[in-house]
């Protein structure tokens, strides 16, 4: 007679959606080491995400100043994810995988702050040289594989990229092909066929990849836990034996030791890692999102969880840091935003005849 074996229940299941249940998960995390905090690692991140989040206000004020066009996802609140993942990488090394939300793992990754702005506003001398927009933003220099305007089109392109760098080392003989992927998703992709498929031959194959889940609560206008039997994306980990974690995302330097964890444990051969990062998005899911489907008490609650400003904290906190030094960073990015902005408006939109240059490969 066979036996079935009974699972235990995960009473988190199904809880009701709101502030309360956030702030119970953030809680009731398992708190990881996180990454130690030294002076030159604090202004790195705290450089960058500043960067992103004064870049993404600068994207807003161009886009309804009608500078801007089509659809603009910005990254507001989730700075700590991309900081915090790619900055532990090595960069034009690793490969970076992004969706449509997807200018400030760009700038993580080392693409120049014009380039994105200038694809941004579709000009020859942005990083998809104005073909891709705000959706697309690519950079074979800085190993960015692209965004991805529909929801888990990146996790097979990582997958590859992954696969890549274990068979060059594993039948090419090129015992330095130590490269790790990043694939970047958020919650709504982790129904879809590309994410289980992709955990599968991952971990299968033990590739070099760590899928990072950012969970900000909402696809579009859904809320998470209202379309999955199980809010806990990482513990989907299980069903393929893979190492799944789950992190604070609006702490970047909980995210960094998650990081660090992951690449270590792909660097040494020993698979894939599923990362979910609590994060959240402070403005709509893009610019034409009125955003009135979520609770103000909910955005504030999270407001209050402002990943630079709890940087900023710890920085002071343990003395690293003074106060004039930061505010001295925060104008410097600001000329550097201003200046993308400039050299976007004045660079040259790309010509009519080269309409079909960059499709298919140049013989």
């Amino acid at each position: 007679m066979s036996q079935v074996k009974e699972t235990t229940s995960n009473p988190k299941i199904n809880q009701p959606f709101g502030t309360e249940a956030h702030a119970e998960r953030l809680s009731n995390l398992v708190h990881m080491e996180s990454a130690k905090l030294d002076r030159e690692t604090g202004l790195k991140l705290f450089r960058d995400m500043n960067l992103g989040r004064r870049f993404e206000d600068k994207c807003a004020e161009m886009y309804y100043r009608g500078k801007m066009f089509g659809f603009v996802h910005l990254y507001n609140g989730q700075e700590a994810v991309s900081s915090g993942v790619i900055g532990a990488m090595k960069k034009k090394h690793d490969w970076f995988c992004s969706t449509y939300r997807d200018h400030v793992h760009a700038l993580s990754a080392g693409v120049p702050a014009r380039e994105v702005m200038s694809e941004l506003f579709g000009k020859e001398t942005g990083c998809s040289k104005g073909r891709g927009g705000s959706m697309h933003l690519f950079s074979k220099e800085h190993h960015l594989l692209g965004g991805y305007a529909f929801i888990g089109e990146g996790i097979p392109v990582a997958l590859g990229a992954a696969f890549s760098s274990r068979y060059k080392r594993d039948a090419l003989g090129q015992q330095d092909s130590d490269s790790v992927t990043a694939a970047f998703f958020g919650d709504g992709t982790c129904n879809n066929g590309q994410f289980f498929e992709c955990l599968n031959m991952a971990q299968l194959w033990k590739l070099p990849i760590i899928f990072v889940v950012e969970n900000n609560k909402w696809a579009i206008g859904m809320a998470h836990d209202r379309a999955t039997s199980d809010p806990e994306i990482w513990r989907k980990a299980d069903a393929f034996g893979m190492k799944g974690e789950e992190v604070n995302g609006m702490d970047v330097l909980a995210v960094r030791g998650a990081a660090e964890r992951a690449i270590e444990r792909a660097r040494n051969g020993e698979g894939p890692t599923l990362l979910e990062c609590l994060t959240y998005r402070f403005r709509g899911h893009s610019l034409a999102d009125p955003d009135e489907l979520r609770a103000e008490a909910e955005k504030n609650f999270w407001a209050l969880k402002d990943p630079i400003k709890k940087l900023e904290k710890d920085l002071k906190k343990n003395s690293l840091v003074k106060d004039e030094e930061l505010r001295s960073i925060e104008k410097e990015i600001d000329l550097e935003v201003q200046d993308s902005v400039e050299f976007a408006i004045n660079s040259p939109e790309p010509k009519a005849n080269e309409l079909t240059k960059y499709i298919w490969a140049e013989q």
